[in-house]
């Protein structure tokens, strides 16, 4: 029997073709169902074949993700441990395989040193090399060159200074994600074990990595000191370690050797353009960086319900780019405050495009900024520029928080909830604080139909929205998001509770209110109610906001009321009026 089986649809036939020639190149039997004998039945062929392969190769396109024979197929080789997948065009792969390694071969022209292509045939080596043997060596040989990278700990006096710590760790993450022979375990991952105890031998074999890199970071007047080490998984034991003593200056270059000391001890060989990769920065300028680490740690924790949120991640962002103007991943961070100012809050000024083109100009690369331009683009109601823009910036960097969450809302404004939910659900994984996702995850699963998973993100919704509020009392977004929640659960009295208190402390947050105008239609069933809370919503917020009405499946409830209709039918005349 042939050693790898590739499942793919026959749009690509041809691509599928052109990787089979070149795994024979390499010496490997290969099957494909275009060797199906004519006195055979298909279905049972397929099975045979696909239970005899000792890897199965599932080459994802657009339209082998909508194929139910793909899709079974790769969900046999899951369930067996022997899957492998590639990429041919970037297309947003459909659940559980979204969440599993894939190897990015777009454009690939037959490249044996491509870096997509290496991924596939070290997999391919690690299944087949190790088929019949016992599992623990399988497993064994299936965990090679993996790490998940911890968050450093942050040993400074000062514990606010945990962002820089923060910063650095996801910056050694990046830079070991560009080495193709390596599988990095996802922040998202790494970062649940922040603030823990652990025990790596147990997290090795809990993630199915072969090595943990973990350390601290303590930074104090213009002194920076970290340590790391390189933990074997099976063993507990250190396969290299070391302790830095430097200028804060020379923190760009100390994290290029710390990357650069763990492809040493693993004895990998980089390729050039890999090791350039490692060691390009978007700016070098400690004060621009450590700037732009605040801003982000801000994105990620504080309220996004008020404006003076993105009014911070504005001023950080803008005087980090005074200092470099070359900082693409500023200017990225920027654009998203400025949009979401303009298109939640209504406010007047820059949008954020030309924050988001800047950032383009300067990193074609940089999914944040493709992710912001789609946002602006659904926004302003071009929502075909907005699904090519956000499908760039998903291939590009699908671990982004920023991206998946816009991801999540530019899909909502499409309509296609299946697809808001997985990246909804991807944002609220990747930021386990973020109680508002995990309620636009809720309304989402609710709208297509999954009634169990909805209520499942309400539960979740409703800890994070209760953990905020004990932080911050008077933080009506998050209490907003709660209610909703408790709406959601069946708890009528204390969603209601929850609104009043709310109103009362917060009378002006227009976005709490929109969200409790949703509540009021799709849970509560509140006509009056919920046209009685938008009214002064519609009449003032942004642009963003009334195109987020138009689709939202939360309003459907109302969305056939004449009253309803004359609201949006104003607000779209002020809109027009303010340009």
């Amino acid at each position: 029997m042939s050693e790898v089986f590739i499942s793919y649809a026959r749009e690509t036939a041809d691509q599928a073709r052109r990787v089979a020639e070149g795994l024979r190149a390499l010496g490997y039997g290969v099957w494909r169902d275009d060797e199906i004998p004519a006195h055979r039945a298909y279905a049972d062929v397929i099975e045979e074949r696909l239970r005899a392969a000792k890897a199965v190769l599932v080459v994802w396109s657009a339209e082998a993700a909508r194929s139910e024979w793909v899709r079974s197929e790769a969900e046999l080789a899951r369930e067996a441990r022997k899957l492998v997948q590639l990429s041919l065009d970037g297309a947003r792969l459909p659940m559980p395989f979204d969440q599993i390694q894939c190897a990015d071969l777009a454009g690939w022209s037959g490249d044996m040193e491509a870096p997509g292509w290496r991924k596939v045939v070290d997999s391919i080596e690690a299944l087949t090399a190790n088929a019949g043997s016992s599992p623990k060596a399988a497993q064994a040989a299936t965990r090679k060159l993996s790490i998940c990278v911890l968050p450093f700990a942050n040993m400074s006096d000062d514990p606010q200074q945990e962002y820089f710590s923060d910063g650095i760790s996801e910056d050694i993450i990046t830079d070991l994600s560009k080495v193709s022979a390596l599988f990095i375990v996802a922040r998202n991952t790494a970062f649940t074990f922040k603030g823990k105890p652990v025990d790596v031998p147990q997290v090795a074999r809990q993630l199915g990595v072969s090595h943990v890199l973990e350390g601290s970071v303590r930074k104090a007047g213009g002194r920076v000191r970290i340590t790391a080490q390189l933990i074997d998984g099976d063993t507990g034991g250190h396969v290299w370690a070391e302790r830095y003593d430097r200028d804060l200056t020379d923190i760009f270059a100390l994290q290029d050797e710390i990357s650069q000391a763990i492809v040493a001890a693993l004895k990998l060989r980089l390729l050039p353009e890999e090791k350039q990769a490692i060691t390009q920065r978007d700016t070098t300028n400690l004060d621009a960086y450590n700037l732009y680490l605040l801003a982000r740690q801000h994105l990620l924790t504080g309220n996004a319900g008020e404006s003076r949120h993105d009014e911070v991640i504005i001023r950080l962002c803008s005087r980090a780019v005074d200092i470099d103007p070359g900082f693409a991943r500023a200017w990225a961070l920027m654009a998203a405050g400025q949009a979401t100012m303009r298109y939640r809050f209504g406010s007047e000024g820059e949008g954020g495009l030309s924050a988001a083109e800047r950032a383009i100009a300067l990193d074609a690369n940089l999914a944040d900024a493709h992710a912001v331009k789609a946002y602006i683009h659904a926004s302003e109601g071009d929502l075909d520029q907005a699904l090519t823009g956000i499908e760039l910036a998903l291939r590009l960097d699908a671990e982004s928080v920023l991206t998946n969450r816009l991801a999540g809302i530019v899909f909502t404004r499409l309509r296609r909830f299946e697809d808001a939910a997985r990246y909804y659900a991807k944002t609220a994984a990747l930021d386990d604080g973020d109680f508002a996702t995990a309620g636009l995850l809720s309304s989402a699963l609710q709208a297509a139909g999954h009634l169990t998973g909805a209520r499942e993100a309400a539960r979740m919704t409703l800890v994070r929205s209760e953990a905020a509020v004990a932080r911050d009392p008077a933080n009506g977004h998050a209490m907003a998001y709660g209610a909703g929640a408790l709406a959601m659960l069946g708890d009528v009295d204390r969603a209601h509770e929850w609104m009043q208190r709310a109103l009362l402390v917060d009378p002006d947050n227009l976005l709490m209110r929109y969200n409790f105008g949703c509540m009021l239609s799709v849970d509560l069933h509140d006509l009056e109610a919920a046209l009685a809370m938008l009214g002064p919503v519609l009449a003032k917020a942004g642009l963003g906001v009334f195109t987020h009405a138009k689709a939202d499946p939360d309003l459907d409830f109302i969305r056939d009321d004449p009253r309803f209709q004359s609201m949006m039918a104003d607000a779209k005349i002020r809109l027009a009026q303010a340009g």
